[in-house]
């Protein structure tokens, strides 16, 4: 059992979103182990709570702090969850892997008296060297995946569990073969810029459609787009966001890559879905709240990540050797945006580097280590 970053609060009401089989419940677990728990997915206390929403008030009436798992699925207890909260001073743990019926449903979300947060697949910091970061790239984030003696099982069930409990029974899409069909299509874009008329024709239906689908990954957590940076450039640059998947295991599985070594280009995407999911994850947890972007020159040379309006520029590059070509986007952002701040490129290069003009390039391994102690941003 690895130990997670995420530090959650003592005496206060939150929310913990994050994917499915993150670890939600089992953090939870531990760090409140006497808590009382309500746990959403059991058939029985789903229909109670369904029928009664008020019976939250009778049962936990002495209560000082309550874990409720998988709120989504009865979003109007959260109407009870307020009114304990106000009158009883009773405090929530709550959790689920998608805010979309809650959300979309105009449930109670607190009016702000609920701190967000969101639990990401594991991190190579959190794993340290129990897991190499080939295997990492290769089936992904999720803990009980990561560490499995066969993992593409698992990988296929996790697909289509949540296919079935994610997206059917909430009656996310009217057409679940289409929508199962279309999700191998959003693998081939991951770290990608999406082109929704392609996946469109590809799948048999509009384009408007498949924008739909792209939200339901988003809302229930399955990944997350990247805008593009666009603040005063000197030259035209691409203004359309990528699109990450938030494991990139399942990339994997639904795009068939199969085993990735490096050298390879779906390695290197695959990389930069990694350098992406560790960006996100620290970003979230040290509270840095960082805005992240994306820079794309209409002539096709881009930068994978921008922090804080060029506070910081990352570029991705699953190379042992970093020449001055994996160097251009980086050098023609600084003739572009020349207030950058620091430069750094990740690699796979054995030993830490300058170059002449002060880009930093870094093993993957010196990466983790600076970012999880504050030095990238």
């Amino acid at each position: 059992m690895f130990d997670r970053s995420l530090t959650l609060p003592d005496a206060e009401t939150f929310f913990l979103w994050g994917p499915r089989q993150t670890g939600k419940s089992t953090l939870l677990r531990r760090r409140y182990p006497s808590a009382p728990w309500i746990d959403l997915l059991k058939a029985e206390e789903f229909r109670r709570y369904t029928e009664r929403p008020e019976l939250l008030r009778e049962e936990i009436a002495n209560a000082r702090f309550v874990i409720i798992d998988e709120v989504q699925k009865v979003p109007a207890l959260l109407d009870e969850v307020h009114w304990l909260h106000e009158n009883r001073s009773v405090r929530f743990g709550m959790c689920g892997s998608s805010a979309r019926k809650v959300r979309r449903g105009h449930a109670n979300l607190l009016g702000g008296r609920a701190v967000r947060y969101e639990l990401f697949g594991l991190t190579k910091k959190e794993v340290g060297d129990e897991v190499p970061l080939d295997r990492m790239i290769n089936v992904g984030y999720l803990p009980a995946i990561v560490t499995a003696a066969r993992p593409v099982p698992l990988l296929s069930a996790y697909v289509a569990d949540y296919l079935k409990e994610e997206v059917a029974a909430e009656g996310l899409v009217r057409n679940l073969p289409v929508f199962s069909s279309f999700l191998p299509m959003a693998a081939l874009s991951d770290a990608e810029l999406v082109n929704f008329s392609t996946i469109a024709r590809d799948c048999g239906v509009s384009g408007p459609t498949i924008k739909a689908y792209f939200e339901i990954l988003e809302d229930t957590l399955l990944g997350r787009w990247l805008p593009a940076y666009r603040t005063r450039p000197k030259r035209r640059v691409i203004g359309a966001p990528k699109w990450y998947f938030s494991d990139v295991g399942v990339v994997n599985f639904l795009a068939k890559r199969g085993e990735l070594a490096p050298g390879a280009e779906l390695y290197g995407k695959a990389f930069e879905n990694w350098v992406f999911h560790e960006l996100c994850a620290y970003n979230a947890y040290a509270e840095r709240y960082a805005e992240l972007s994306h820079w794309r020159l209409a002539s096709g040379l881009e930068v994978d990540f921008i922090v804080d309006k060029m506070r910081v520029a990352v570029e991705a590059k699953a190379s042992a050797k970093i020449s001055a070509d994996h160097l251009r986007g980086l050098r023609e952002l600084a003739v572009d945006q020349p207030k950058i701040g620091r430069r750094v490129v990740v690699s796979l290069e054995a030993k830490r580097r300058r170059t002449e003009d002060g880009i930093d390039i870094l093993p993957a391994a010196a990466f983790v280590s600076e970012l999880w102690q504050g030095g990238v941003f």
